[in-house]
């Protein structure tokens, strides 16, 4: 079991209606379970003293990310829908939130964007209130596994963090079958541990 401490945050990422409910548009299969041990981990963090952040897909209605204008994904997460909102059964604790994809860049990872078209990486802002919090260690949950907890996870191993996956908090959306179990080694290659 994963200890907590001021110095080790806890980042749920994207636990979304979206994601996380069966009507969502780009519903992950079992995201609902999955917050229930994301509950416990905001639970245990915040009794520790631990930041909690939380990651937001953020998009605009027109975005090359989406199938609609030559992307991968269906429209998802648009800014200010239901959609967007942070699944019901999710505990929110005070906490920053960070939202990415905001200007129609891809936001897989809770620590930078990539534009769609360009390639081009612009970092958001959670390495900077990681440091600014004297932040050492982060511990991850969220959806899905085989995008952006993968993503965050590599960012954040690439930037000096210690990187720790609670298994149970997670869930992949297995494009093509085994997506999930291949993110979640490639996670552990970097240096994850994987609870």
């Amino acid at each position: 079991m994963v200890e907590y401490d001021p110095e080790t945050a806890l980042i749920v990422v994207d636990a979304q209606n979206d994601f996380a409910d069966p009507k969502g548009s780009l519903y992950v299969p079992g995201g609902e379970e999955a917050v229930e041990a994301m509950n416990e981990e905001i639970r245990r963090a915040k009794a520790a003293g631990s930041l909690v952040v939380y990651t937001l897909d953020w998009h605009p209605e027109t975005t090359p990310h989406f199938q609609k204008d030559g992307g991968t994904w269906p429209v998802h997460c648009v800014h200010d829908t239901w959609g967007a909102e942070l699944y019901p059964g999710l505990e929110v604790v005070d906490g920053p939130m960070v939202k990415k994809g905001t200007g129609g860049e891809d936001g897989y990872s809770g620590f930078s964007m990539r534009h769609a078209q360009t390639g081009e990486h612009v970092p958001t802002e959670l390495e900077d209130i990681l440091r600014e919090k004297g932040i050492k260690k982060v511990v991850v949950v969220g959806l899905a596994t085989d995008y952006c907890v993968r993503d965050t996870v590599l960012d954040a191993i690439r930037l000096g963090f210690d990187a720790t996956v609670i298994r149970a908090g997670i869930r992949a959306v297995d494009l093509a079958p085994g997506d999930g179990e291949k993110a979640i080694a490639l996670m552990q290659e970097a240096g994850a541990h994987i609870e």
